[in-house]
């Protein structure tokens, strides 16, 4: 059952579905195809959400954590979102993360995900082993805590690193819904 979801999950991405994720030149990309037995980790963020554009600092540092171990994306779900203005935007925020438009929302689909800022871990075999929030540092939209006390992404990369499954497989978020998921 397992190989059979991962194999659909991957058929789902592939450039032959014409469904996939476009990088900022409109070209397809498939996140899982590129990173043969290495951990993969989906960051869905939206421009106008401000809790995402919050927590740039915060992906850029586990970005550099964890980079020997896995591979970071930023994902663009909002279909309206231009290539142009997605790079003002990661200029503006001084990401160096590789960025990914989803504009038929594939990669949502495929990692659960439902608000920004919320993340995708898929483990050494691309089997989605975490989906949901960073960490805990938001309570609400208005409403952040001075510092997070749970950190459940760099729980679920070490336990992706170990070989092992989170312990929380999903936690959602606090942000911005994405719109128009099916």
């Amino acid at each position: 059952m397992t190989t059979i979801l991962l194999v659909a999950s991957l058929a789902i991405c592939s450039s032959a579905t014409g469904q996939t994720a476009l990088d900022l030149d409109g070209r397809p990309a498939n996140p899982l195809a590129g990173n043969a037995g290495k951990i993969v980790v989906l960051v869905f963020l939206r421009r106008d959400c401000p809790v995402s554009s919050r927590y740039a600092p915060v992906i850029q540092q586990i970005g550099s954590k964890y980079a020997s171990d896995a591979a970071f994306w930023l994902v663009y779900p909002d279909k309206a979102d231009s290539p142009q203005a997605i790079r003002d935007y990661l200029r503006e925020y001084g990401y160096g993360l590789p960025a990914l438009r989803d504009p038929a929302q594939e990669l949502v689909k495929l990692s659960h995900v439902r608000i920004t800022p919320e993340v995708a871990v898929f483990d050494r075999d691309h089997k989605l082993i975490y989906d949901g929030r960073i960490d805990d540092w938001y309570v609400d939209l208005s409403r952040a805590r001075p510092a997070a006390t749970t950190h459940e992404l760099a729980d679920a990369i070490q336990a992706a690193i170990a070989g092992k499954t989170p312990a929380h497989r999903e936690v959602r978020g606090v942000g911005c819904y994405i719109s128009d998921v099916e």
